[in-house]
């Protein structure tokens, strides 16, 4: 096996298809048994107050998951895109909530100010994130504007010495509870597409919480508009290059997908997981459901759609850490995936579960519920089939050695 096969993660080398190596394994073994000793016990009554789990956050950031990927310089753990997943993918797999608040703190908030910002910016933020005292958010979406990020309608001015932001944005995941904001907001009147992005103190005059959504599922996560009105923001608030914006969104949508696919495999992962437990202790006509081969065919479809899902994942991981150009078609195919077999595998538990399925008391129908999403968030599964087909129409050869 060539190193091109292999991740890399605190010097040790993991082969893509076989076992993790041991500093994967015992970071998968620990974040496990603290989701399920701190997450999983109230998760349920979490999802049913749709309560932030701010007590959990904190002990997260103490143990460094809130900067997994942050350099030892700016306070954070240095660890791969790898370990970035396996903690998403554990934490999800108690808690999808918790999960998807860890992946946006990394992915596309940390991501992004690792690979934009200007030493004086990543001095400025970098710490305080990575230890949990700063909660991040990333503010895209608009009500007109959703897959089309082009469309976008909140301006950002230069007047001199200063940024003035005005306009609205939705769908922001932990929007009522978050520190600091990523902001996207058109800046140039030349091109349709033209935006920039800013780092944004939320605490700035000007800034407020509007509609918090109800939401099927992820129900301990906040989801809300902010609206900005005549913010003003200094020069260095900018992050990278002024009217460059979008590129900047689509690098951090390009790693977020993995995040996303790593929270549908913890939610798919404990789908299976109840399954095979209630199959064995569930008896009907004499004998354990786990004899029938209808329960047998479900968990052996729900096995392999996961083991596939984990598979593409840790390839994108693997990209990611390598800069490789595919991540944008891998991560798609492992978001597109990962989250189809999160909704697959749900319905199946379901079903073995038959009618205490329908019911919360066993916790199934709040997989159901959370699985959903991640077909629509960070890029729908339509948008994903569009950038793997039209990645393959552009270049047939392109994925050929992956």
């Amino acid at each position: 096996m060539t190193q091109s096969e292999t991740a890399v993660f605190d010097g040790g080398l993991i082969p893509f298809g076989y076992e993790l190596d041991e500093d994967h394994r015992m970071l998968r073994d620990t974040i496990r048994e603290f989701a399920e000793n701190e997450l999983l016990p109230g998760a349920g009554e979490r999802d049913v107050r749709g309560e932030f789990p701010r007590e959990i956050i904190r002990a997260l950031g103490e143990m460094g998951y809130m900067g997994l990927c942050v350099p030892e310089a700016y306070g954070g753990p240095a660890m791969d895109a790898l370990a970035s997943c396996i903690v998403v993918e554990e934490l999800s797999r108690c808690d999808a909530s918790v999960g998807v608040i860890v992946s946006v703190q990394n992915s596309l908030v940390i991501d992004p100010i690792l690979k934009y910002a200007t030493e004086a910016q990543k001095q400025q933020w970098l710490p305080r994130m990575a230890r949990g005292e700063l909660i991040n958010c990333f503010s895209l979406s608009e009500p007109n504007s959703g897959s089309d990020a082009g469309a976008m309608e909140c301006r950002g001015v230069w007047k001199g010495d200063h940024w003035i932001i005005q306009g609205t944005k939705c769908w922001v995941t932990t929007g009522a509870e978050a520190d600091v904001v990523l902001l996207f907001c058109r800046t140039e009147d030349t091109e349709r597409r033209n935006a920039s992005a800013f780092i944004v103190d939320k605490s700035l005059p000007g800034i407020t919480v509007g509609k918090h959504e109800e939401k099927m599922g992820i129900r301990g996560s906040s989801t809300t508009e902010l609206v900005f009105d005549n913010v003003k923001l200094p020069a260095d608030a900018l992050l990278g290059e002024r009217g460059r914006g979008l590129g900047i969104a689509l690098s951090a949508i390009g790693g977020g997908r993995l995040g996303i696919a790593a929270q549908a495999i913890g939610i798919a992962q404990m789908a299976l997981d109840k399954s095979v437990k209630y199959a064995l202790q569930r008896r009907q006509f004499g004998k354990s459901i786990s004899e029938f081969q209808a329960i047998q065919w479900k968990i052996a479809d729900m096995a392999t759609r996961i083991a596939a899902s984990r598979a593409l994942n840790y390839k994108g991981a693997w990209m990611k850490d390598h800069d490789d150009k595919r991540l944008m078609e891998i991560g798609a195919m492992a978001k597109v995936y990962a989250s189809e077999t999160a909704r697959f595998c749900a319905n199946e538990a379901v079903q073995v579960f038959g009618g205490m399925g329908y019911c919360r008391e066993e916790g199934v129908e709040r997989l159901y519920r959370d699985a959903k999403i991640t077909e629509i968030y960070e890029g729908t599964s339509e948008m994903q089939r569009l950038t793997i087909a039209e990645t393959l129409i552009a270049n047939p050869k392109r994925l050929l050695d992956v």
